[in-house]
């Protein structure tokens, strides 16, 4: 159990955060055997903002080195519907003081911006 009492639950062998997490993708299992969706796929990653390096002088040749980790947001289920990606998030809180939920809304506005795609939270 997590701090939000999220239980991890399996399904199909996949071990999900959360029951509601878990319900979702049998209902989107459903929604992809009638044709309703294509291309399910679970925890597909976005990067927001590349890795950042910077030369680095010293003996011998200029190495690059990583000075700023990339920031990526990964995604609940991906899928496509009527020929969009849809993009899903499954939230059990939408907690505006939380850290968790304010790192997400970060994530959600970046995803916006650089890949002009709208996160459906669930």
């Amino acid at each position: 159990m997590n701090k939000y009492k999220a239980v991890k639950v399996l399904v199909d062998g996949i071990k999900f955060d959360s029951k509601k997490e878990a319900a979702r993708y049998s209902e989107l299992k459903i929604l992809e055997k009638a044709g309703i969706i294509t291309d399910l796929n679970l925890q597909q990653k976005f990067v927001l903002i590349p890795s950042q390096y910077a030369e680095v002088t010293g003996y011998g040749k200029p190495k690059r080195k990583c000075i700023e980790k990339e920031c990526s947001y990964i995604a609940d289920f991906t899928y496509m519907q009527d020929g969009k990606l849809v993009v899903e998030d499954v939230k059990g809180y939408r907690d505006p003081s939380s850290a968790a939920y304010a790192k997400f809304t970060i994530k959600r506005k970046l995803m916006l911006y650089v890949h002009h795609i709208r996160i459906k939270e669930i």
